[in-house]
């Protein structure tokens, strides 16, 4: 048995004779290196296949973790931003009740001040207005902040009224301190009113620039305002005489005193001693007699003299 092989036309076929040892040789040769070849690429195929597999499985094996993690992270932040809600909501809660107790504060303070109703309006929001122009492309803020931000700007208007109130009143109250109020004696009554009037000595008409206070000798003389003593000593009719500047044009005037507790120099504050009740100068009696000025003109002291201080009613 023959096996021929043709390899070209120009060149002569192979021949294999199977019925030789030679022949035979060849062919179990041929066909093993055949089978070892066919092994060779099913194992070159399969390690391919295999490497290619294993890289697949690594592959998914990591987007499932990733996966996970994301997961998680996602749980973590649903819960991070639920106890920031909570915080904020809790913040918020206690603005508002800060508002309530500033607007509760700002009316008493109104009341106490006694200013006109509608003055400072606690409730509502203050008057604004203006050109503006609107930021380009400003996204909307969440309502949660949006409510915060609302209650910053209540607080910074109503601080800025509380303000205003605060020096508002406490210019009220140096107004008020500065201002004649009251009787310059604790005891005692008015022997004789401001204007015209017979004189005591000659019976003359005369104007009389102030009011007369009988009471004891010894009476404390009080100061009727805060201020300054700009003169201790004697005038002319008026025996032992202080004056007292209270800015804003007043001056008040304390005479027949039988002495005198102040210096000149001094500051005094309403009620405060600064003489005794006399009977010095051109005088029929133990008496304060007290003047008020204002402007540099003498005004009729019963206008101050039936006031009473803020403070004090």
């Amino acid at each position: 048995m023959n096996i021929i092989i043709v390899r070209n036309a120009s060149l002569p076929p192979w021949r294999i004779d199977l019925n030789l040892r030679h022949g035979r040789a060849w062919l179990i040769g041929g066909t093993c290196m055949g089978v070892a070849l066919l092994l060779g690429v099913g194992v070159a195929l399969g390690a391919w296949l295999g490497t290619s597999r294993s890289h697949e499985l690594r592959v998914l094996t990591s987007l499932r973790a990733t996966l996970n993690q994301q997961r998680q992270d996602l749980a973590a932040l649903g819960v991070a931003s639920r106890n920031d809600l909570d915080a904020l909501s809790l913040q918020l809660g206690q603005l508002r009740a800060q508002a309530t107790r500033l607007n509760a504060l700002g009316e008493r303070l109104t009341q106490i001040g006694k200013l006109d109703d509608g003055e400072f309006d606690f409730a509502g929001e203050p008057a604004m207005g203006g050109p503006e122009d609107a930021l380009a492309g400003a996204d909307a803020p969440l309502p949660l902040q949006a409510g915060i931000d609302g209650l910053r700007a209540e607080f910074a208007a109503q601080q800025t009224q509380l303000e205003m109130l605060e020096r508002l009143l406490r210019d009220q109250k140096i107004d008020n301190s500065l201002l004649p109020t009251g009787m310059p004696v604790a005891q005692g009554y008015i022997s004789s009113g401001f204007g015209g009037r017979a004189d005591p000595f000659d019976g003359h008409q005369a104007s009389h620039l102030g009011v007369d206070f009988s009471a004891p000798a010894g009476t404390a003389v009080l100061a009727v305002a805060d201020g300054m003593v700009t003169f201790v000593g004697i005038r002319n009719g008026y025996g032992n005489v202080v004056e007292i500047d209270h800015g804003n044009g007043y001056m008040t005037r304390y005479a027949h005193n039988s002495s005198v507790a102040v210096l000149e120099g001094a500051r005094v504050h309403a009620g405060e001693t600064i003489a005794k009740v006399g009977s010095t100068g051109r005088s029929t009696g133990n008496h304060c007699h007290f003047e008020v000025w204002h402007n540099g003109r003498a005004v009729n002291p019963m206008a101050y003299v039936k006031n009473v201080r803020a403070s004090q009613a």
